[in-house]
């Protein structure tokens, strides 16, 4: 048996435009998904899946946040001292807007190109190679006309995340492909 714990903040004690501006961000339409889906199918392209391991730890705070340390890991003659947060952590408001925020600067950085219609869709092109790739929350669905650039993509995302490769998708958002 393994045991798992997770430091969580206690974002229901934050303060609106105390501790944080804003909450909303946006996850992929199911009608985007579907159109995808349709022309992968359409055209014969690769469909694979990743998840995104504590995607919410690689938002950064804009805002200061401070938050008691968690009482085992206190210093002797430290335990007043408060941990100032520079990173997101689970149940933060602001946390999923934060990886949001994040997974967008990374992504643009390997020239995907953010759709204007849908934000959590994403194109490159690369000569007659073309991907797309869709953001829901913490998984990522990877459509790609050739396999040595989804390879590549892959490989590139595992550099930049923790990432678990789920192979070829056959599920997304209660849609069996």
């Amino acid at each position: 048996m393994a045991f798992k714990a997770r430091l969580v903040a206690k974002g229901y004690t934050q303060r609106p435009r105390v501790d944080f501006e804003e909450t909303y961000s946006p996850v992929a339409m199911t009608k985007s998904v579907r159109i995808l889906l349709a022309i992968a199918a359409w055209y014969d392209y690769e469909i694979w899946q990743m998840n995104v391991k504590t995607a919410f730890l690689n938002g950064f705070v804009e805002e200061e946040i401070f938050m008691d340390q968690p009482e085992s890991f206190t210093t002797v003659g430290e335990e007043q001292k408060v941990c100032r947060l520079q990173r997101s952590i689970y149940d933060l408001k602001q946390a999923f807007r934060s990886w949001k925020t994040r997974f967008d600067e990374v992504i643009r950085g390997y020239d995907f190109v953010k759709n204007d219609y849908d934000p959590c869709i994403y194109k490159k092109i690369s000569g007659s190679s073309v991907a797309y790739l869709v953001l829901y929350v913490d998984d990522i669905l990877l459509i790609k006309n050739n396999v040595k650039m989804l390879g590549d993509i892959k490989a590139w995302l595992s550099t930049q995340f923790s990432m678990k490769d789920m192979g070829e998708a056959s599920y997304i958002l209660g849609i069996k492909i």
